[in-house]
């Protein structure tokens, strides 16, 4: 088994080479066939008939000695039978097997009759022809030797297949050499890739498959220089996120072992405590959430169910935050149903909605509206917020990222929650985006099929 690829372009270059040439040569003569033998029996037919007219024309030794030294039996063989069937031939076989002569042919060429026929494949033909002489009507048949172009024909193919190889072999080894290039670019790039180093650059410009292949490796490792960048953030996030509550918790637990701690403060150490345990298990739980959504295992239950009434209810049950706030809801919604999971596009509306009361100024006023067409159905939810930097709005959406981070103390959360929900949307076959400018707040645009397909 041959590993180089360098040899194995070459070696399947000239086997091309050579089938292709020996193909061609068998396709083209099979498809001249047919002129190559007509062309044989026009130059055979008008030898022959000069040979006749010789024997018309001189005396039968004269014609005999003649023929025999005649030039153009390098080509032809000649016999002349008697009707008793012996004959004389004229001309050297060098090998070739002369075709057999029947005792019907004979006959039919003595009684004047003419008999062609190419027996043997291209440009081979064997002519009879009656030869009145002054001894009486004799049969002559005359065969070829050899096609006429045979040996310029076979001259030619082996230069031809000789040139097609020297050349050939010399411009595959050049180009093997630009082919097989980039593919060691490759496998050095995979190499360090496979090292943890992703600031490979491989500038191969070429427009062909290679350079195809090339433009995704690149587009590949910019993505996993992304996602190794991404689970850094996550270590670090993670670490971060737990960190806090466990130092919390250790200081108060710390705290609570004193003896002499008034009861009043050791049940405000307690309810910290509470605290922070729940914020780690809601984190752990978002973590678990998030998990199942981006591993596709959780299956949606559908039902129909209507939208905006959905969205009210969300409304409602987070009104001890809004109303704590006094910020204020304008709603336009219209009557939609549609096909979805009820619990999981409930976590949508909530998450979002919470963000906007959180961000949102106090007496501010938040906007929810729904927008339905033929197939599907849009539901825009504008705060009067903080807004989100330009630059952040593509990252919104990544687990634990917080788009201010001088506000990360005042704000709090883990960073899952739109991370969540662009995961339950992208499992409703939906749509999510943001449009936002810093200091003027911000709108969620969610985009969902009326019907979601059940695959």
């Amino acid at each position: 088994m041959i590993k180089s690829l360098y040899i194995r372009v070459v070696l399947t270059f000239l086997v091309s080479v050579i089938a292709g040439t020996v193909i061609a040569f068998y396709v083209s003569t099979w498809i001249f066939e047919e002129k190559l033998n007509e062309n044989a029996q026009i130059n055979l037919r008008n030898f022959g008939q000069d040979v006749v007219r010789i024997y018309k024309t001189l005396p039968l030794r004269e014609a005999d000695s003649f023929v025999s030294e005649m030039k153009q039996l390098d080509s032809y063989y000649i016999r002349i039978y008697e009707a008793t069937g012996q004959f004389q031939s004229y001309g050297k076989l060098n090998g070739h097997k002369p075709v057999m002569v029947t005792m019907e042919q004979l006959k039919k060429v003595i009684d004047g009759g003419v008999v062609q026929e190419t027996p043997n494949g291209i440009a081979t033909v064997l002519l009879g022809l009656p030869l009145k002489t002054e001894m009486g009507t004799k049969a002559m048949f005359l065969e070829t030797l050899a096609p006429p172009s045979a040996s310029f024909v076979a001259k030619w193919g082996l230069i031809f297949a000789i040139c097609s190889l020297l050349a050939g072999s010399l411009l595959i080894l050049v180009a093997s050499v630009f082919l097989v290039r980039p593919i060691k670019k490759l496998t050095k790039a995979t190499k360090r890739i496979a090292a943890g180093d992703f600031n490979v650059k491989l500038n191969i410009k070429q427009t062909s498959e290679l350079g195809t292949l090339a433009r995704s490796f690149e587009e590949m490792m910019h993505d996993l220089q992304q996602l190794e960048q991404m689970r850094r953030d996550f270590v670090s996030n993670v670490s971060h996120e737990v960190q806090s509550p466990l130092t919390s918790i250790s200081g108060y637990a710390q705290a609570l072992k004193q003896v002499n701690l008034a009861d009043h403060e050791r049940s405000r150490y307690l309810d910290i405590i509470i605290t922070e345990a729940k914020r780690m298990s809601k984190m752990s739980d978002s973590l678990l959430k998030l998990s199942l959504l981006e591993s596709q295992s959780q299956q949606l239950r559908l039902a129909t169910l209507s939208l905006s009434e959905q969205i009210r209810r969300v409304i409602v049950a987070l009104q001890p935050q809004w109303s704590a706030r006094n910020i204020h809801f304008e709603l336009d919604l219209q009557t939609v149903k549609v096909t979805a999971d009820h619990d999981q596009l409930n976590q949508v509306w909530t998450n979002i909605l919470a963000n906007g009361i959180k961000f949102s100024k106090d007496d501010g006023v938040i906007y929810v509206s729904i927008l339905q067409d033929t197939k599907n159905v849009t539901v825009r939810i504008s705060d009067s917020g903080i807004g989100i930097p330009l630059e952040d709005q593509k990252r919104i959406f990544e687990r634990f990222f917080k788009a201010d981070r001088s506000h990360s103390r005042k704000y709090e959360g883990s960073g899952m929650g739109l991370a969540i929900v662009k995961q339950i949307v992208s499992l409703h076959q939906g749509d999510i985006r943001v449009e936002s400018e810093p200091g003027q707040g911000t709108t969620f645009i969610v985009t969902l099929p009326i019907t979601t397909p059940t695959d």
